[in-house]
C-alpha cells in the first residue's frame, strides 16, 4: 500500500483576518505567534472601507443639530461628496498598508484588500475562494453588539465552517 499525500496538507495554511482598523505592532506579533508551529502560513487581510455616506450624514446631523432632515435648504455639492469618498478610501488604504507592513515586519506572508460590502459576507467569500482554514476577527470591544450576538464574530461563527477566533485590538499606547 502506498502512502498518498493528504490534499488538505498541501499548499499554505490560509488564514483570513478581518480587521476593523490598522493593527498595532503588538496585534501583528500576537497574530503571527498563533501560527509559529506551522511552516507555510499565508494571511489574507480584509479591512472594511469607511462609509463615506455615513460620515456625511453624521456631519450633517451634527451641523444642523438634528434639523437637517427637515431643512431642504441644506444641499451637499457632488464635489464635496466625492472629496469625502476619496478621503475615506485614502484613510482605509493607509490603514490596510500599515497593517500589511506590520505583519510583514514580524515575518508574515500577507496580502490584503479593502472591502465595501458586509464584512462577514466578504470574510465568507474570501475563505471559500482561497480554501481558508481559519478566520481571525480583530475589533475594538463592542459590548452591546457582543451581548446581543450581532457582532462580526457571532455572525461569522453562525455562517462559517472554520474556526473563528476573536481578538481585541490593542490600543496604540499599549
Amino acid at each position: 500500500m502506498t502512502a498518498e499525500a493528504d490534499p488538505a496538507l498541501e499548499g499554505p495554511y490560509n488564514v483570513v483576518l478581518l480587521v476593523e482598523q490598522a493593527l498595532t505592532p503588538a496585534d501583528a506579533a500576537q497574530v503571527q505567534s498563533l501560527h509559529e508551529a506551522l511552516d507555510d502560513v499565508h494571511y489574507h487581510v480584509l479591512l472594511p472601507m469607511e462609509d463615506a455616506a455615513g460620515r456625511i450624514e453624521a456631519a450633517m446631523g451634527s451641523l444642523a443639530g438634528g434639523e437637517a432632515l427637515a431643512s431642504p435648504a441644506m444641499v451637499i455639492d457632488q464635489a464635496e461628496i466625492e472629496a469625502v469618498r476619496r478621503d475615506c478610501h485614502d484613510r482605509s488604504q493607509s490603514a490596510l498598508d500599515q497593517t500589511l507592513q506590520r505583519l510583514r515586519d514580524v515575518g508574515a506572508d500577507v496580502e490584503g484588500q479593502l472591502i465595501t460590502g458586509h464584512p462577514v459576507d466578504a470574510l465568507a467569500e474570501t475563505l471559500s475562494t482561497i480554501d481558508g482554514q481559519e478566520a481571525i476577527i480583530l475589533t475594538r470591544p463592542h459590548v452591546v453588539a457582543e451581548f446581543f450576538h450581532v457582532d462580526w464574530t457571532s455572525q461569522a461563527r453562525r455562517k462559517l465552517g472554520v474556526p473563528v477566533l476573536h481578538l481585541l485590538e490593542h490600543d496604540e499606547s499599549d
